[in-house]
């Protein structure tokens, strides 16, 4: 199909053909008059660059540079600017939803002719939704249990606890030793096999398997043979299945000395003074995670349902297109650690292909998403009130910490339509995840 537009004056001509797949390409056509002005812009912005004998530099007429250079020299930055300042008035005339960055290719670029270049983009698929009210979904349990709040306590004693040095006993499991070793493979001592002043907790797993169980009754000052032998997997190859012998001596041992747990302990680590009002309330704020995360669970898992039941299709260009949004937004936050994406790609051993490939499922679970949800709030008219509008607004320069009439001469139309498409996806989710019947997943046994 060919829709064809025209700007006043004729400067600019639109065609707009449907492909397969939710693709489409525009024709945009400028006049010879458009494109003979660009041609002279850049001229005017190159020749100060370019030296002609006989004339000063910069002052070359653009004819005597054409005739040596070439009638076409010009051509590329007439191109560009021409591209990018037709290309979005084309974009928005054609009426499209495009979601994609477009695919310039030129058609015809000769002196005195009108320019013509294409651009293919992908449309916004239609969406055809499926069943999304009352569906099964299986949200994990948000009961707190006694083992539970035992492991908050026994953290808070973990960090409130202090180290004392032991002297009059052997190692024991769990301890934290000071160690001093050095390994053997046949009685030759190997690299990286010694160790001083070595900090170990004994049962910790740090060291290949049966190294720590041995140091268990060693005494401090006394050297104490462990034999071991090196995993078939060990990273080391010269050392893989090898057996070996480290001679260890213990120069040091210390233990973590937790603290009671009674009221007086709730008093030194909360504003409570009884453990039973402190169990009550670390009970209380495990409640309440555990009951975000179930309803997160069950709202991903309702739009999982509604995205099963639909049917769309999603154009590659679309794909891609998020995928580079997720590479941006990661490299970002690889820069706020101080790590450059070479750097990461080094000490991964990833390459940029590799990651997107990875992030591939991500992009396309989230326009699935959005396009769902979106057509939900269509079909279900939903529609943000000024309120709620103004409610947002002020939560978000409250957290920009500044004056919500200062954020709105900051925001354009643009930007506010696209806060009340997000607050309507919004309410999208939440009309699926309530409507959702929810069965509690059942924990899984161990054999």
């Amino acid at each position: 199909m060919h829709i064809e537009f025209k700007e006043e004056l004729f400067t600019m001509s639109v065609q707009v053909e449907n492909l397969e797949k939710n693709m489409a390409k525009l024709t945009i056509e400028v006049s010879a008059e458009e494109f003979e002005k660009a041609v002279q812009n850049a001229y005017l912005r190159s020749r100060g660059k370019i030296t002609i004998p006989g004339f000063r530099k910069g002052k070359a007429p653009r004819v005597m540079i054409e005739k040596m250079y070439g009638a076409g020299i010009f051509f590329e930055d007439a191109a560009n600017a021409l591209i990018q300042a037709e290309y979005p008035k084309a974009a928005d005339e054609s009426g499209l939803e495009i979601v994609s960055q477009p695919e310039i290719d030129v058609v015809q670029i000769e002196k005195g002719k009108s320019f013509i270049f294409t651009a293919e983009v992908a449309v916004k698929p239609e969406v055809t939704l499926g069943e999304y009210k009352g569906l099964e979904v299986e949200v994990s349990p948000a009961d707190v249990t006694e083992e539970e709040i035992a492991a908050e306590l026994k953290r808070e004693q973990e960090n409130n606890s202090r180290t004392i040095d032991v002297d009059d006993r052997a190692v024991a499991d769990g301890d934290m030793v000071t160690l001093d070793f050095e390994g053997f493979v046949d009685g030759v001592a190997f690299e990286g096999g010694k160790g001083t002043d070595y900090p170990l907790t004994i049962g910790s797993n740090s060291f290949i398997p049966g190294f720590e169980e041995q140091l268990v009754g060693a005494e401090i000052g006394v050297e104490k043979e462990v034999n071991v032998t090196f995993p078939e997997n060990y990273h080391a190859n010269d050392l893989a299945g090898k057996a070996a012998v480290f001679k260890c001596t213990v120069k040091a041992i210390k233990v973590k000395e937790l603290p009671e747990l009674d009221d007086e302990f709730a008093k030194d680590v909360s504003e409570f003074d009884t453990l039973d009002a402190y169990k009550a309330d670390i009970e209380k704020k495990l409640k309440e995670r555990k009951e975000a995360v179930a309803k997160r669970e069950r709202e991903d898992k309702a739009v999982d349902a509604v995205i099963e039941n639909a049917q769309m299709d999603i154009p590659e260009a679309m794909i891609q297109n998020q995928i580079q949004q997720l590479m941006q937004d990661f490299i970002r936050r690889m820069q706020a650690q101080g790590l450059s994406i070479d750097q990461y790609y080094q000490f991964t051993g990833l390459d940029n292909a590799k990651i997107q490939e990875q992030m591939r499922p991500q992009a396309l679970k989230r326009i699935q998403s959005r396009l769902v949800l979106e057509k939900i709030a269509e079909t279900e008219n939903i529609q943000i009130s000024d309120e709620k509008f103004e409610e947002e607004l002020k939560a978000m320069a409250d957290m920009y910490k500044m004056e919500v009439e200062k954020l709105k001469e900051v925001m354009g139309d643009y930007e506010k339509e696209q806060i009340k498409k997000d607050m309507a996806v919004q309410e999208a989710v939440t009309l699926v995840a309530e409507s959702a019947k929810v069965v509690e997943k059942k924990e899984e046994k161990a054999e």
